[in-house]
């Protein structure tokens, strides 16, 4: 097997239509319109070159999973991000690069990541 990258990831939210505000509103991904009727409720993004997939469902208990989106400037968007009145945490160092957290409207953890 030979990994290219991750295409997306899928996360469970309670509130499909809260979570697209978020995402779109205020994480400024974009919203993808090839998503096929599935039976239950969901929205696609985009995101860079990767996708997020929001499914409509029960968030499972929080145990340090998240995912990370990459930023150009850490700080810059934290100060965004506190502006819009979203909880982030201060950025951290991880390897040569930095973190910061946040949380979507359905308790995902999300890392804010700037690579050195």
């Amino acid at each position: 097997m030979e990994p290219l990258g991750v295409h997306h990831v899928s996360i469970n939210v309670d509130d499909v239509d809260a979570a697209l505000d978020f995402y779109t509103g205020v994480l400024g991904l974009t919203t993808r319109h090839d998503r096929p009727d599935f039976g239950v409720p969901g929205v696609w993004l985009d995101a860079g070159g990767q996708q997020v997939h929001l499914i409509g469902g029960a968030p499972p208990p929080a145990k340090g999973q998240h995912f990370a989106i990459r930023v150009a400037d850490l700080d810059e968007t934290i100060t965004e991000l506190r502006d819009k009145g979203v909880q982030v945490s201060d950025a951290a160092p991880v390897a040569t690069s930095r973190q910061a957290f946040l949380s979507d409207p359905a308790g995902n953890q999300i890392e804010l990541h700037q690579v050195a």
